[in-house]
C-alpha cells in the first residue's frame, strides 16, 4: 500500500485525494478521467447500454510501473464491462436468466395444468413429490438446533405471499407463515419493495423447504452488486468476510479483499463485517460468472477460502451454470468458439452442481437426461467443462482420465490457458472438470408474485442437492457426529451413491458440447443423488 500511495503522490495525485478502504484492500482516489489517463498511460471510453441507457468508463489497457506491479491485482475502471454483461451488473444472476431463458422462462400454464401439483407427472412439472420420488427422500420428522441450511442471495428477496401459496398448494405439511431466518450483510435493507422480490429467492426456498422442513433455512443477503458498478470483483467477498474474519485480512497471492470498490458508499455502510456470523453447515450458492472476467489471483484467493471453509466443516455448493460449455456472455477466442468455464464452479474446493431433466413420458423411476432445452433463440443447458485457471485435483483425475478414455470428445484441445492455446483447441485438457454432481433443473413448479408457473436451471438443482446434504448432516448430528465439510473426495470415491446419467449433452459455442457418459462426465458430473445410499455412506463416516 505504501509503495502504491507513493507512486500516486509522485504522479501528482495529492494525498488528500487518496483513501484506504475500510478493509484495507483498496486504494481509492478521486481524479478526473484525464488525470487517470495520464497516470495509467491509456485512454478511457464511455460505453453506453443501448437498452438501459446506463454508461460506464472502461479502457483497452493500462500501465503501472514495474516496481509495483506485483502489489496491484487490478485497476478499476479497467478493461472489463461488467455492468452490461448481465441485467444485474457482472453477476450471472440466475433469476434474470431464468426469466429470459427458454424453459427457464417463468411460464404460466393453463389453469388445468395445475392438476400435476399432486401427481407424479414429473415430465410435465417437477413438484416436491417428484423430487422425493426421484431421489428417494422421506419426509423429515425432526430438526437439530445446530443445523440450518444456508442459502446465499444477492439483493434478491422472497415474497411472503408466494411462500404461503406454495405451502398451501404443494406442501401442506409445512405450516403457513413458515419463514427463513435472514442475515442482512452490509448494505442490505430487506425486501420491502416489490421490485426486489426475486425469482431466484422464490426458487431456492421452494425447492429446499420440502426437503429440509422442519429444519430451518438461513438466507444470507448481500448487495455486492452495488460495488460492481465500480468493480466486477466484489462478488461474494462481503459474504465471505462476514462468516470468516480471517478473509478480511488475508492478502494471499497479492490480493486483498475487494468488497468496497464504491468510492461513495451509502451512509449505512460504516461497519467492518469481519467474522460476525457463524457459517452454516451447508451453503447453497446459485450465482457465478465467466471465469475470464475475474483476475486469476482473485479466483485463487477466493477458492482457497472455500478450502478453508471445507476444512471447518462447511459444505459449499455452487451452480454450474445454464449455458452448457459457453459462458453467460458467450465463448472465448477471436472466433468465439473456445469453451468458457464458470467461476466459482471451477474451484476444486466447492461441489459444483449441474442440471438434469425428466424426459417426456418418463416416470421418476427412469434415469434422467442432461439438462438441455432450446426454443431456437434461447438455450438452457447444464454448465460444464474444464477450467483454464485450476488444474484437476487428485480426487478427480482418475474419473477424468476414464471419461477421456471411454468417451473421448472429438474436439481439439490445449493444455494450459486458452490465451496460450491459440487456435489449437476448444478446451483445456488439464483443467479442473465440473460439475461434480447434478439434480433436476427443468420445469420446476413454483409460485412467483402470486402466480403459478414453471422455471428451471441449475439454480434449482443446487439448493436441491444442498438440502439433501443438510438432511444427512441432521441425521449425523442426531447420533453425535459432526458436519461433513468438503464433499468431493468422498463422492468421487463412492460413485455408487449417485444415479449415473448417461443421456444428453451440454451444447454451446456452436458445438454439441460434451456428452454424458458412464461414470463422471463434464455435463452431469457423477450423477444425481440417491438419498438412501448417501445417508448410509455418510452415517458410516467418522
Amino acid at each position: 500500500m505504501a509503495l502504491a500511495r507513493s507512486w500516486l503522490i509522485e504522479s501528482g495525485i495529492s494525498d488528500a485525494r487518496i483513501f484506504l478502504n475500510r478493509n484495507k484492500g483498496w486504494l481509492e482516489l478521486v481524479a478526473t478521467a484525464k488525470e487517470a489517463e495520464e497516470l495509467l498511460h491509456n485512454q478511457y471510453f464511455q460505453y453506453q447500454n443501448v437498452h438501459t441507457g446506463q454508461s460506464v468508463l472502461a479502457c483497452d489497457q493500462y500501465h503501472v510501473p514495474h516496481s509495483i506491479q506485483e502489489h496491484i491485482d487490478y485497476v478499476e475502471p479497467g478493461i472489463r464491462l461488467p455492468v452490461f454483461q448481465q441485467p444485474q451488473k457482472f453477476l450471472h444472476k440466475r433469476d434474470k436468466i431464468l426469466i429470459h431463458g427458454a424453459s427457464g422462462r417463468m411460464h404460466l400454464p393453463d389453469s388445468d395444468d395445475r392438476d400435476v401439483l399432486t401427481s407424479l407427472d414429473c415430465d410435465k412439472a417437477i413438484t416436491p413429490d417428484c423430487v422425493r420420488a426421484l431421489y428417494k427422500i422421506p419426509l423429515a420428522t425432526k430438526s437439530h438446533p445446530q443445523n440450518s441450511l444456508g442459502i446465499f442471495q444477492e439483493d434478491n428477496y422472497f415474497h411472503a405471499e408466494d411462500l404461503d401459496l406454495f405451502f398451501e398448494n404443494q406442501t401442506t405439511h409445512i405450516p403457513l407463515g413458515t419463514r427463513p431466518l435472514e442475515v442482512m450483510i452490509a448494505n442490505t435493507d430487506g425486501g420491502g419493495s416489490s421490485s426486489k422480490f426475486g425469482l431466484e429467492s422464490a426458487l431456492d426456498l421452494q425447492v429446499a423447504y420440502p426437503i429440509v422442513y422442519p429444519q430451518t433455512i438461513t438466507v444470507y443477503q448481500t448487495n455486492d452488486h452495488l460495488d460492481a458498478q465500480y468493480s466486477s470483483q466484489g462478488f461474494l467477498d462481503g459474504f465471505l468476510n462476514a462468516i470468516d474474519g480471517s478473509y478480511c485480512t488475508d492478502c494471499a497471492l497479492g490480493k486483498c479483499d475487494g468488497e468496497r470498490a464504491n468510492p461513495n458508499p451509502p451512509a449505512s455502510d460504516n461497519r467492518i463485517l469481519c467474522g460476525i456470523y457463524k457459517p452454516p453447515n451447508v451453503i447453497s450458492i446459485s450465482y457465478g460468472g465467466p471465469e475470464q472476467n475475474f483476475p486469476i489471483a482473485y479466483q485463487r484467493r477466493q477458492c482457497n477460502e472455500y478450502m478453508k471453509l471445507g476444512l471447518q466443516g462447511v459444505s459449499v455448493l455452487f451452480a454450474s451454470g445454464d449455458n452448457g460449455v459457453a459462458g453467460h456472455d458467450g465463448c472465448l477466442g477471436p472466433k468465439k468458439d473456445i469453451f468458457s468455464p464458470t467461476f466459482p464452479a471451477n474451484c476444486p474446493y466447492v461441489t459444483s452442481v449441474g442440471g438434469t431433466k425428466v424426459l417426456p413420458e418418463h416416470a421418476p423411476s427412469v434415469p434422467e437426461s442432461a439438462l438441455y432445452n432450446s426454443d431456437g433463440n434461447n438455450i438452457l443447458s447444464s454448465g460444464g467443462g474444464f477450467s483454464n485457471v485450476f488444474q484437476a485435483s487428485s480426487y478427480q483425475t482418475a474419473a477424468i482420465s476414464k471419461y477421456f478414455a471411454t468417451s473421448n470428445p472429438e474436439y481439439p484441445y490445449y493444455e494450459g490457458n486458452w490465451t496460450s492455446g491459440g487456435d489449437s483447441g476448444l478446451y483445456n485438457r488439464l483443467g479442473r472438470g465440473y460439475p461434480d454432481v447434478a439434480a433436476v433443473a427443468d420445469n420446476i413448479a413454483l409460485w412467483y408474485k402470486a402466480k403459478f408457473g414453471h422455471t428451471g436451471g441449475t439454480s434449482a438443482s443446487t439448493p436441491i442437492f444442498a438440502a439433501i446434504i443438510n438432511r444427512i448432516i441432521d441425521e449425523r448430528l442426531a447420533i453425535g457426529k459432526g458436519p461433513l465439510g468438503f464433499l468431493n473426495s468422498v463422492l468421487y470415491d463412492n460413485e455408487w451413491v449417485l444415479n449415473d446419467i448417461v443421456n444428453g449433452s451440454n451444447p454451446g459455442c456452436g458445438t454439441e458440447g460434451f456428452r454424458a457418459a458412464v461414470g463422471w462426465d463434464p455435463v452431469t458430473g457423477l450423477g444425481t443423488p440417491d438419498y438412501e445410499k448417501m445417508l448410509h455412506l455418510f452415517l458410516g463416516l467418522p
